[in-house]
């Protein structure tokens, strides 16, 4: 079992708080999208790799791809890859790329799962974001998709922006729940080293514009909203982010993601595409051009870095502990079940941590101190 993730780096626009890599130059689509299946065709044969359970087409934002060349990527993967019949097959899309034919296209394609970036209903904070579409457009995509037959949308949310009040974020969080999505991840707001809104927020604090204490008390009300109002809407929450919603198999949970967490092999494709092999993690060059001629070369230009134990526990603190189960003593060596136990003590007794099934967790309280905790637990 393995994921695998594409990743598509051009965008319409950029908005402001994003640090991830992408371009709005889009006249290289085409032969990035020639590239990809080629460096498929360098690397489908790592058996580790050859069995896939999920596929996520990530960016960027993938829908702005045509349909065609969507199709000649995935007509690629199954041509490489086993494909197990039930993959959950998800691919990002702008709200506002999702026209009636977009989504009547996707009918062609072996999509089963949309995840949308709404953030917010507000279309003044929109434009301040400078996102493309409008809370009127959300509405209209997903209804879209339900006609497409597409019946797993996951949709995100951000909270936490300069002057949101907590009545406006419950506004948020109620609309998101009318929706009837699947799956909701919500995040607060990033200030990312880089961004123009990371410039914006340096100005702000320079001029005396920020009470951190005070912004910091309602970021924990809000989250702390966020998770009673979806938890009566009927939503799991597996992750610190991300909540889904149940059904007479289980729940809607993210399993590409899930994979991410639970320390399932991954294979990244394309430019700044990060993979895991248990032994190793590599990660592609975060540069279209010098990705392309690399691979029209025949060479892979990515960097390896090997896997100590000492780094796979600390992955594994950082990772597991993030989700529901959290950390299962028995995936760890007798020395680190020990030095876990030993480290997480004080936490069990204060109540930020809880030992349940042979697992530690975090419980409700030490969710909201998950960075210290996590930093706490980790092998130095």
């Amino acid at each position: 079992m393995a994921g695998l993730y594409i990743h598509i780096p051009f965008c319409k626009s950029r908005c402001i708080y994003c640090g991830f890599f992408s371009t709005t130059s889009l006249e290289k689509r085409d032969s990035y999208v020639d590239v990809l299946c080629r460096e498929m065709e360098m690397r489908c044969g790592n058996v580790l790799f050859q069995q896939l359970s999920t596929i996520y087409l990530g960016g960027g934002t993938p829908s702005q791809l045509t349909i065609n060349q969507l199709k000649r990527i995935f007509d690629c993967i199954y041509r490489l890859f086993c494909v197990d019949d039930d993959a959950e097959v998800t691919i990002e899309c702008n709200p506002d790329d999702v026209t009636p034919a977009f989504a009547t296209a996707l009918r062609d394609l072996p999509v089963n799962r949309v995840s949308m970036g709404v953030q917010t209903f507000d279309d003044g904070r929109l434009r301040f974001l400078r996102r493309r579409h409008t809370a009127l457009q959300v509405t209209q995509a997903i209804e879209r998709l339900r006609q497409a037959g597409i019946a797993n949308v996951s949709i995100d949310l951000m909270f936490g922006f300069p002057g949101e009040t907590l009545e406006e974020w419950m506004s948020d969080v109620d609309k998101a729940v009318a929706l009837d999505v699947e799956h909701i991840s919500a995040y607060s707001l990033m200030y990312e080293e880089g961004t123009p809104l990371y410039n914006i927020r340096r100005k702000q604090i320079e001029n005396g514009l920020v009470k951190q204490d005070e912004e910091d008390e309602l970021s924990v009300r809000m989250y702390e909203t966020l998770m009673e109002r979806l938890e009566k809407a009927d939503f799991e929450h597996y992750e610190i982010s991300n909540f889904a919603r149940k059904h007479e198999c289980g729940s809607y949970r993210s399993r590409h993601n899930s994979s991410y967490w639970q320390g399932v092999p991954y294979l990244g494709i394309g430019a700044a595409a990060h993979s895991y092999d248990i032994d190793s993690r590599q990660w592609n060059v975060a540069d279209i051009q010098h990705y392309i001629l690399a691979i029209c070369r025949g060479e892979l230009p990515a960097e390896r870095e090997l896997l100590t134990d000492d780094m796979r526990y600390n992955d594994m603190v950082t990772t597991a502990l993030r989700t529901r189960e959290g950390i299962a003593l028995n995936h760890l060596q007798e020395n680190y079940q020990d030095y876990l136990l030993k480290q997480a003590k004080n936490h069990l007794k204060y109540g930020l941590l809880t030992f349940k099934d042979d697992s530690i967790a975090l419980t409700k309280k030490g969710l909201f101190v998950s960075d210290s905790v996590m930093s706490d637990l980790m092998f130095v």
